[in-house]
């Protein structure tokens, strides 16, 4: 997996200014994939065994213009690219996350709702702010099957800082037309056009991109904005005002935009007179099958004249905490798609596999370790955590060409693990087998006659158990 890893990373060249500071980079990300502490700058040092050595040079690749971590995404978007295949579809996913901060003078921190707090009370956090896009690799034979979520675009999004209070009006005035252009659907647009740019500079220009949003991305000014070649496919309201198409067009006067208003989304999940389909789709770790009710060519105001839309209920889905337990269900969803033609199961599966960014975000704070590295320089406390969610994008990659050898060398998976052996590998699985790779390697040892031994003292009643056994098997 290493060699994966780096030949990926050699890929990043243009990406740093200077063949050294690249050498010392691949290095830190070494540190940053092995270290089983804190993912702080000297975490990642100790990891590779320059604890003893001066510091200073690895806090200093963050700073000024060393290293472009945009290129870095750029060089995630190619090897995605390289793994779909042409025939597949291209499905991103857009949603925004809060990385916990401690210092007040951080830059781009401020208070922030709280995404985990409870239901009934909004709680604030310390934080920064990024808006993060995901590309999802799955199979190229089934398109009811599961995903991964690779990061292809990490952008940071700080509010406008608020003048103080003996500011003039001309400073309000400024802070007020800033705050316009500058919010979180407005900063999202130009992440959306720009992703589109760059898919056409990797010679996709003639696929279409699916872009899969949450209800605070589906409003008027992402929909207004769409760049051409793009279907957006977001959660709207149960409440949401719709309208049908106009029926005819006047002979005198202005034609109408706007048809009769139609019943919201809740009435039509409510309503017996269309019927429910059934559609296949991937979800929660297994195959389900989906009650769905399907309504074309509807106008939305909030999204302008020009676009009509499919609305897309879902029936909540039944499932059982333990075997023969009471039926539950989840809740209902309410979809709208920018493509009125778009087929109903590739919609589906597209939405469903949204769920994967809200993986990548667990993973790359609670796993990587992003926004633990204690930086207080302006650029690097923004380009810190771009590095490392750049890394586990790297060595998701790597994993997921390392699984098409047949004889990869692989830890076999815990015994609690072994009835989900039909899904992918968490990060901490790939983490562990980065590791015995990094490692072995280091002592010019095989990782794979390592490998070879855990698998046969797998069905041992008493195995003998390796001395360095545990540090590959660690949980984060």
């Amino acid at each position: 997996m290493k060699s994966i890893f780096d030949a990926i990373f050699d890929c990043c060249t243009g990406a740093f200014k200077q063949k050294r500071t690249k050498a010392r980079v691949n290095e830190l990300a070494h540190g940053l994939l092995t270290c089983t502490g804190r993912a702080t700058i000297t975490g990642m040092l100790i990891a590779i065994g320059r604890q003893f050595l001066d510091w200073t040079a690895a806090y200093q690749l963050f700073w000024g213009s060393r290293m472009n971590t945009d290129r870095l995404f750029d060089v995630s978007l190619q090897v995605c690219l390289e793994q779909l295949g042409p025939k597949q579809i291209i499905v991103a996913h857009l949603d925004d996350t809060v990385i916990r901060k401690t210092g007040k003078t951080i830059a781009g921190t401020g208070w922030r709702r709280d995404p985990l707090g409870p239901a009934f009370h909004t709680n604030f956090i310390w934080a920064q702010r990024f808006i993060q896009i995901s590309l999802s690799l799955h199979d190229q034979t089934d398109l009811n099957s599961q995903s991964r979520a690779i990061a292809v675009d990490f952008h940071h999004s700080p509010s406008v800082k608020k003048p103080g209070k003996n500011a003039g009006d001309e400073d309000r005035r400024a802070f007020a037309e800033s705050k316009k252009q500058q919010n979180l659907s407005k900063q999202g647009l130009s992440r959306i056009k720009l992703l589109r740019s760059r898919l056409d500079g990797h010679g996709a220009s003639e696929r279409q991109l699916f872009l899969s949003v949450d209800g605070s991305y589906t409003n008027g000014t992402i929909l207004k904005g769409l760049p051409s070649r793009v279907t957006l496919i977001g959660r709207v309201r149960k409440d949401a005002t719709l309208n049908y198409l106009p029926e005819s067009e006047k002979t005198k006067g202005r034609n109408r935009k706007y048809g009769d208003p139609a019943p919201t989304p809740e009435q039509i999940r409510q309503s017996d007179a269309l019927p429910w389909q059934e559609v296949a789709g991937w979800a929660a770790g297994k195959k389900h099958t989906f009650k769905v009710k399907v309504v074309s060519s509807l106008k939305w105001r909030a999204a302008g004249q020009a676009r009509t839309f499919q609305l897309v209920v879902i029936s909540p889905l039944a499932y059982r905490l333990k075997k023969g337990g009471r039926l539950l269900y989840r809740k209902p969803a309410y979809l709208v798609c920018s493509d009125n033609d778009m087929d109903i199961e590739t919609l589906l599966q597209a939405y469903l596999w949204r769920w994967e960014i809200e993986v990548n975000f667990r993973d790359e704070k609670s796993t990587n370790g992003c926004g633990e590295a204690q930086v207080r320089n302006e650029i690097a406390a923004v380009k810190v955590p771009q590095f490392v969610v750049a890394m586990h994008a790297f060595v998701h990659l790597a994993d997921i060409i390392l699984n098409k050898s047949t004889t990869a060398a692989v830890l076999p998976r815990a015994k609690w693990e072994q009835k989900n052996i039909h899904l992918r590998p968490s990060t901490n699985n790939i983490l562990n087998n980065f590791r015995g790779c990094y490692v072995f390697g280091k002592m010019g040892k095989s990782f794979s006659d390592f490998v070879a031994k855990q698998r046969l003292i797998t069905n041992a009643i008493n195995p003998m158990i390796d001395a360095v056994n545990p540090l590959f098997y660690i949980r984060r």
